[in-house]
């Protein structure tokens, strides 16, 4: 598909034959009647971020009250837990803090794998760009360095959308699309499996949602062919204006975000899943976009600070996530990070 193309359909396309299309794709991608999810714990290991992006009602800037730092203990209770819950990753991120960097990153990062038996799915290419150039390194022995600390995977965050024209509006403080895409390359060529995501409905247009899909199509094309790592998903999600800098910006719909998630379907042809985003579109929304391209429920989000503090509180329990795809014909089996079923 060209993106001319999918600026058509995502301008001009009846949405229940975006919808119909799209789960077309779906089933040639993943032909099994399965919906999988994954049960883990987002864990922000602080707050204290240097980026500023307008989008974020989460963050603090240094020194700003209610700025805070995990402990070890904090950190360790929060994994138990999440371990005792049938837990098998944690999505753990932090801020652009002002002074952890690799060297802090990789003793935490030791230290979780010496005592747990759990995946670390952890940081977001600004995070590595930034811990990189406090540490002094580049961005390959960066992450070498946190691969063998434990690193075993990474999120598709702080990707918002990939042109530095939206990024330098809604958040200037981190890298630009450039890097963030380069330190996906580096750790797919290292083996690495990552995500790919899109935040969507801020100031960008239509036209530059299509150039961030572009970009990502072209990476795991690059990266497919070379063989090992490669993102495994795409996970597309609206951005929430509640509590934020850009709180004037008039919310993406329900509507708006099938739409997108089915063209994104239809676009990456060189994904096999496409993860539905319950946590800002809510329990309904995510069983429709089941029938828009949809294969994966995501995670049960034991713990989720960032899309909360800008107002959504949705919740999804794994028996509502059974009961979600149930309802649709579909049977609901947990995976792990690397969308093996458990």
């Amino acid at each position: 598909m060209s993106e001319n193309q999918a600026l058509a359909l995502l301008s001009e396309a009846d949405l229940l034959d975006l919808g119909r299309l799209a789960h077309g794709a779906r089933l040639r991608h993943n032909p099994e009647p399965i919906v999988t999810y994954v049960v883990d714990r987002n864990i922000n290991t602080t707050n204290i971020c240097l980026s500023g992006c307008r989008f974020c009602a989460f963050f603090r800037s240094p020194g700003q009250e209610g700025g805070y730092v995990l402990s070890r203990e904090e950190l360790g209770q929060k994994i138990e837990e999440t371990l005792a819950l049938g837990g098998t990753q944690i999505l753990m991120q932090g801020g652009l803090h002002p002074s952890i960097g690799v060297k802090e990153t990789c003793e935490t990062f030791r230290h979780i794998k010496a005592h747990y038996p759990i995946n670390i799915h952890g940081l977001s290419p600004p995070e590595v760009v930034h811990m990189a150039a406090l540490d002094g390194l580049s961005l390959g022995e960066a992450l070498d360095r946190l691969i063998q600390a434990g690193l075993g995977s990474i999120p598709g965050g702080g990707a918002e959308i990939l042109v530095d024209r939206v990024r330098r509006l809604i958040a200037p403080g981190k890298c630009g699309a450039g890097q963030w895409l380069e330190v996906m390359a580096l750790a797919h060529e290292r083996g690495l499996k990552t995500t790919a995501t899109m935040m969507f409905g801020s100031l960008e247009s239509v036209a530059e949602r299509v150039e961030h899909l572009a970009r990502l199509r072209e990476l795991q094309d690059r990266s497919l062919a070379r063989g090992g790592g490669h993102f495994t998903a795409f996970i597309p999600w609206t951005f929430q204006p509640a509590n934020t800098a850009l709180a004037r910006v008039e919310p993406a719909t329900a509507v708006d975000y099938l739409r997108m998630l089915a063209v994104s379907r239809l676009f990456l042809d060189n994904f096999q899943h496409v993860q539905a985003s319950w946590v800002t579109q809510g329990d309904k929304i995510a069983q429709i976009a089941l029938g828009f391209g949809a294969d994966d429920l995501g995670s049960t989000m034991i713990e989720e600070n960032v899309v909360a503090a800008a107002g959504a509180h949705f919740r999804l329990s794994r028996e509502e996530m059974v009961r979600l795809a149930g309802d649709l014909g579909y049977q609901a089996l947990q995976r792990d990070t690397f969308y093996k079923i458990i």
